[in-house]
């Protein structure tokens, strides 16, 4: 990417504005804007599909990660005109136009407004009450790390698998992993949360030494959270391929289930964590480990104790 304070690109037939391009975000490797921009302009075939017509929750890092940051759930009103949005009215009445992120000049757009982290809705633009999957944020409370939350993931398939349903892992790109069940059929948000916490309080009545359903922080030491909370109208999820604002550029990667128990029995943390470079390089070997996330339908089955006994 050019050094220049402000240049214009071409992109895909769009005009964006690009500003500021050596200016550094990550201190810690000197990751610049350019390179944020640059990783995006090249995961976007495969992170695309994952945000479009889904609206968006911008975090914005304006000084990068050590600076301050902000969320922004109104589409800027400086935004191009080519930006898409989508209106969602909350419970006071309010209108919010969110951004939707629908190609990659508005990816680029978007990380040239320092927005480091994506964080999409579960549902499209459409259907605002109609999540696409149930969703597991697995958040390890200290001394617990990713290996934890990765055997307690395992568990949670295990659940699914016997119900005949077909989960999927990624990093969270920060401390723990999330775990995604694709539904992509008719279902209501009151209907995955229920499903969530059930399951959220079957494995910590099952294993109270290592997980933890509630809320409650001083609960979570050592434990991993399984927060069952995001299986809501009102939540967002980290997008997969998302930059996360941490001290180095690491990303929300797509697992095998296979390379997480491969690391589970090597124990190493390490092998849970990509940075941008491994991302691109995971994407060129495997393709889109998340592809059938978007397209595999699933229902979840009626709930009562025998299906989770």
């Amino acid at each position: 990417m050019p050094s220049s304070r402000h240049t214009q690109a071409k992109i895909r037939g769009k005009v964006v504005t690009l500003s500021n391009l050596d200016k550094v975000f990550y201190p810690a490797t000197g990751f610049t804007k350019g390179d944020v921009i640059g990783y995006y302009s090249e995961v976007a075939p495969a992170l695309l599909p994952h945000l479009k017509n889904r609206p968006i929750t911008l975090k914005r890092y304006p000084d990068g990660v050590e600076g301050s940051f902000f969320y922004e759930k109104q589409c800027p009103s400086h935004a191009p005109e080519w930006i898409k949005t989508t209106p969602v009215e909350k419970g006071n009445g309010e209108i919010i136009n969110y951004c939707l992120i629908q190609d990659e000049p508005s990816l680029v757009w978007a990380a040239n407004i320092a927005n480091l982290e994506l964080h999409p809705f579960q549902h499209r633009a459409r259907a605002l009450t109609r999540p696409t999957a149930l969703v597991f944020d697995l958040d390890p409370g200290p001394p617990a790390d990713v290996l934890d939350c990765g055997r307690v993931a395992v568990r949670i398939r295990g659940v699914f698998s016997g119900l005949g349903l077909q989960s999927f892992v990624k990093t969270s790109g920060s401390k723990g992993l999330q775990l995604v069940l694709p539904l992509n059929t008719p279902v209501t948000y009151d209907r995955t949360k229920e499903w969530a916490l059930a399951i959220a309080q079957l494995l910590a009545a099952k294993f109270p030494k290592e997980v933890v359903s509630k809320m409650t922080r001083n609960l979570r030491k050592g434990k991993v959270f399984i927060d069952w909370s995001q299986n809501d109208d009102t939540k967002t999820t980290v997008a997969v391929y998302s930059l996360r604002a941490k001290e180095r550029p690491t990303v929300s990667t797509p697992l095998e289930w296979g390379e997480l128990e491969n690391a589970l029995r090597k124990k190493k943390a390490s092998l849970l964590v990509f940075e941008t470079q491994d991302v691109i390089k995971r994407i060129k070997a495997k393709g889109d480990l998340f592809a059938e996330v978007l397209t595999l339908k699933q229902k979840l089955p009626a709930l009562g104790r025998s299906e989770l006994a």
